[in-house]
């Protein structure tokens, strides 16, 4: 399989095997304007296998919510079709609005306006606590 390289746009690389579609929906990225390639199950030396997300033409994205979804990944930003800048993602310490609470009783789920803050709890767990209710929510990937 060939797929070419890019001229400007991101590369995120090392993604967990068979994860790499969660991130392609969460980032939102418009197919009919953008160029996305998306590699699944990729030989990869250092993780056995792994998943591939090109996109051209885009290079800011959260960087936040790719660090909550696979903390192992990396991100390529790439101009004149050279890698200018390596990012190696980590969990973040605080998520606002990216994990919802499902807590009945939490005060998001009455008021449709407040914020879903999480804060990290446990680091090799991956679990996030509420800051309202302190429901706890797993990240771990299944």
């Amino acid at each position: 399989m060939i797929v070419n390289s890019i001229e400007r746009g991101i590369v995120i690389d090392h993604i967990t095997a068979g994860t790499g579609h969660k991130i392609l929906d969460y980032l939102k990225i418009d197919t009919k304007k953008n160029t996305v390639a998306f590699i699944m199950n990729a030989t990869s030396e250092k993780h056995g296998r792994k998943d591939i997300i090109k996109i051209e033409n885009v290079t800011d994205v959260d960087l936040t919510v790719l660090g909550l979804l696979d903390p192992n990944a990396t991100v390529n930003i790439i101009e004149n079709g050279e890698i200018v800048k390596k990012i190696n993602l980590t969990l973040p310490e605080k998520v606002v609005n990216v994990i919802k609470c499902k807590n009945p009783r939490c005060v998001t789920s009455v008021e449709r306006n407040a914020n879903h803050i999480f804060h990290l709890m446990n680091a090799e767990t991956r679990e996030y606590r509420c800051e309202y209710c302190d429901d706890i929510v797993s990240m771990k990937a299944e």
